[in-house]
């Protein structure tokens, strides 16, 4: 097994914007404003935070730890953050959300018409960010089979979408299961397909593959729930946005729980409550004490620490796990995933 590169996560990061900048260059005057636009967005335009990029590290740290190496997977590392970014563009729309980063969202500065664009022109991006694989000497069977995973996740991410507005707007009570199933579409598939890439491009094995993929499949669902926790008592602080699930009417797993496992008295308030267009500081908190009666913050932070042990489990099945590569992966699951 060959040694390890350095993978210093500062500078995987760096080496991942330069791949993204290359990509999200001027390519002409007439539209320079739409790659300011893009620029913004990702936060490389020196204007603020660019976020974690979790999901690319993801996949250059899978790739390195079967390799020993990191630079070729670049261009897929690339397509995997302009994939989510793409997504984000247009969930700030259809969620309404004014902040992300702690600065405003595209739409609110550009509006709705020149950011749903932009995010129509990050998705093509990211599918370009792809082609350069073959320029690297991959084969074109893997390419095209990185591709077709890529759009399968797209699409599954479009599915999940769809699922979380209709659950938004109506009444019914979507059942854990079917959040279960919302999530795994929205945020796990995206983050299992960043390190199924990573690993896809390193090997042939198709058993150490299929490892990985469950490996960021457990870990996407651990994130997402860490998120819901996040979303009702996280510190805006930590997450670059105000902790506002219940005030927006966001039926995320702690609401899912409480309503399956309230008290009828207790479940007919929190559903008065969740049913107000703007619930005071005081509902707020009163649904808050609900949820807490109910068990549903400690069950959702057994579940995310569950789903997190289930991906280390799945990674270590692998067996084929460098060192240096393992640790940073870990440090990652660590970081991301307070529960």
């Amino acid at each position: 097994m060959p040694a390890p590169v350095d993978l210093d996560l500062p500078t995987l990061l760096a080496d991942v914007e330069d791949e993204i900048l290359r990509l999200v260059a001027d390519r002409d005057a007439s539209t320079r404003g739409m790659y300011e636009m893009v620029r913004y967005h990702l936060g490389l335009d020196g204007s603020g935070s660019s976020g974690k990029r979790m999901r690319p590290l993801l996949g250059l740290l899978a790739y390195a730890s079967i390799t020993g190496e990191y630079a070729p997977a670049l261009p897929g590392a690339a397509a995997v953050e302009l994939g989510h970014n793409f997504s984000l563009i247009h969930d700030d729309i259809e969620d309404g959300d004014r902040e992300r980063r702690h600065r405003p969202t595209l739409w609110t500065l550009h509006g709705i018409p020149q950011a749903i664009n932009t995010g129509d022109a990050v998705f093509v991006l990211s599918r370009i960010a792809l082609h350069r694989l073959t320029d690297l000497g991959f084969p074109d069977a893997k390419v095209l089979r990185l591709m077709r995973l890529y759009d399968e996740t797209c699409l599954a991410l479009c599915e999940g979408q769809y699922l979380d507005i209709w659950t938004g707007e109506h009444d019914d009570r979507s059942g854990v299961e079917l959040y279960f199933d919302m999530i795994g579409r929205k945020t796990a598939a995206l983050i299992s397909a960043s390190i199924e890439a990573g690993a896809l491009l390193a090997t042939d094995d198709e058993e150490v593959i299929r490892r990985y993929r469950q490996f960021g499949w457990a870990l996407g669902l651990a994130f997402q729930l860490n998120d819901d926790l996040l979303g009702i008592w996280g510190r805006e602080q930590a997450t670059g946005k105000e902790p506002s699930d219940l005030a927006k009417h966001k039926k995320t797993l702690p609401v899912i729980y409480a309503l399956e496992h309230a008290e009828p008295t207790d479940r007919a308030r929190l559903e008065a409550i969740y049913g107000a267009d703007h619930p005071g500081a005081g509902e707020i908190a009163e649904a808050m004490a609900i949820l807490e009666r109910t068990g549903a913050q400690e069950y959702t932070r057994t579940e995310a620490r569950r789903w997190r042990d289930e991906a280390i489990a799945q990674l270590d099945a692998a067996g084929v796990v460098q060192p240096e590569a393992r640790e940073r992966l870990e440090l990652i699951m660590r970081s991301v995933i307070s529960a």
